[in-house]
């Protein structure tokens, strides 16, 4: 699914536009602790998270995550959406929870086997 579809599907707002958006992601990682995101991201991900910190983007850096969905509605300081857009990585708020956006985009297709 194209990222721009991700913004679709969770009715999300773009905080920090990129130059990716046409870019395919095949999998939905969903975690509030960093040290989960290491452990188990894979390739073309999408970051959902509650947590709004700059820890969130570096993790995403160091990951070579291109997305991040903040979720339940929450919007990062402007720290963070300034860290964003110097590393280049799109940053997404949505309503949704964490639970039902991992479900929206699982049915619209996003299903980590990369097919």
């Amino acid at each position: 699914m194209k990222i721009i579809d991700i913004a679709k599907v969770l009715n999300a707002e773009i905080l920090v536009p990129g130059n990716d958006m046409e870019n395919e992601v095949f999998s939905v990682c969903g975690s509030d602790l960093m040290s989960d995101v290491m452990a188990y991201v894979k390739d073309n991900v999408v970051l959902l998270t509650g947590l709004v910190s700059p820890q969130v983007i570096r993790t995403a850096e160091m990951m070579d995550i291109k997305v991040v969905v903040f979720v339940r509605g929450k919007k990062p300081p402007a720290t963070v959406t300034k860290l964003a857009q110097e590393k280049d990585i799109i940053v997404m708020s949505t309503s949704e929870t964490m639970f039902t956006a991992c479900g929206k985009l699982y049915s619209s297709g996003v299903t980590g086997r990369g097919d």
